[in-house]
């Protein structure tokens, strides 16, 4: 059954008639291959595979452009989804959103969130969890960085909201993006069709990637407006950027695969999701305040039993472009060894970990034009009634 229908504005319901209920799970991966603990899921009827609608990874790569942990992932969960589903791999990856970020720095823990659709007894108790998913069309890769990037995004986020029954975008808390990335091979198919490309700098192009997405989710969102928006604006305007984005590069696809998180009168169950805005990486009173929104009432880190509340932390992690954390200098940039971004997602890591007293969440790096320079949005799925 589809989405209730709506009467003036409010969700109108048949007394008995089922509503939809996103389920969100989080389990461990002992290596980026192993689904076993996904597909245990689906062995114990927890959830059954056809209501399987996305899946987010975090894998212990490095997070670069030669992070084949997330295709390897990717690979893993498509085979074995297919077998459940009696349908090719790749039929799995036009049904389901498959969004593996690499990089497990500092103390993170590699694991699956599995986020699923089910109808279920139509018992409204306030704006629950809801979930929409949409796909754009394959980018070519004098596309990926550019304002067609930017431009199918917010259309594939509006095909999202309207699947998940969201037509205010203030109820729209997080959308998480898998985009794509070029590559040496891309960059010279492009040429050899005479056209040029956004950067030849392959790990450039993920930050340009992950840029286009979020600038398109600012767009569909109305955080920016559309007359500020220009090729030479991506990767530049740091003033330019949503506070609901989490976009994540990679090299296993070539479009952009969205999921749109939300609260939804329309929607049924006892989760709800909130975000804030980190101003940096160090901001724990914004994560503070998610949790303070969702009704959690602990001041300091949360004990084992509030902890386990928390089915996902989202979290994006980025260095500030003047080297400075309030007035202090960090080398994140300056390091030859180590990227950047993997600095981040440990710093970031670990602040989100003290708060919630767990180490199995899912931050992601690169933030660029998802929350101000050296901050990024961070967003709970938290249960909120029993």
């Amino acid at each position: 059954m589809g989405l209730p229908r709506w009467k003036g504005g409010a969700p109108f319901f048949h007394p008995g008639s089922p509503m939809p209920e996103c389920l969100v799970f989080r389990v461990p991966a002992q290596h980026p291959a192993d689904v076993s603990e996904v597909m245990g899921l689906v062995a114990s009827g927890a959830v059954d595979v056809t209501e399987i609608v996305a899946i987010f990874g975090k894998t212990e790569g490095n997070g670069c452009v030669n992070d084949f942990t997330r295709q390897l992932a990717v690979m893993a969960l498509e085979t074995a989804l297919a077998t459940a589903l009696g349908c090719t791999a790749a039929e799995v990856g036009a049904r389901i959103a498959l969004v593996m970020s690499g990089g497990t720095e500092g103390g993170l823990s590699p694991h699956f969130l599995v986020l699923a659709r089910r109808d279920s007894p139509a018992v409204p108790e306030g704006k629950a969890l809801a979930i929409g998913t949409a796909f754009t069309q394959e980018f070519r890769a004098e596309e990926i960085g550019r304002m067609a990037q930017v431009e199918a995004t917010a259309a594939a986020v509006g095909r999202a909201m309207a699947e998940a029954g969201l037509t205010d975008p203030a109820d729209v808390h997080l959308v998480q993006v898998k985009c794509p990335l070029l590559t040496s091979a891309r960059i010279a198919e492009a040429a050899a069709r005479g056209h040029g490309v956004a950067t030849h700098d392959t790990y450039a192009s993920m930050g340009l990637s992950r840029g286009a997405s979020a600038l398109g989710i600012a767009l569909a969102l109305g955080e920016v407006d559309r007359e500020h928006l220009t090729d030479s604006a991506i990767g530049t305007r740091r003033d330019l950027f949503s506070g609901r984005a989490s976009c994540s590069a990679g090299i296993e696809l070539m479009r952009n695969e969205i999921i749109v998180l939300g609260n939804s009168q329309g929607w049924t169950g006892p989760l709800a999701i909130a975000h804030r805005v980190m101003d940096d990486g160090i901001d724990l009173p914004a994560i503070r305040g998610v949790l303070t929104d969702l009704g959690f009432l602990e001041a300091g880190q949360l004990p084992p039993h509030e902890s386990e509340r928390v089915i996902a932390l989202l979290a994006k992690a980025e260095p500030s472009h003047d080297g400075l954390i309030r007035g202090r200098r960090h080398i994140m940039n300056d390091d030859s060894d180590i990227n950047a971004t993997r600095h981040a997602r440990a710093l970031v890591g670990g602040v989100a970990a003290a708060a919630i007293g767990r180490t199995d969440l899912f931050v992601s790096g690169g933030a660029e034009h998802q929350g101000p320079d050296g901050g990024g949005p961070v967003a709970v799925i938290a249960r909120v009634r029993d």
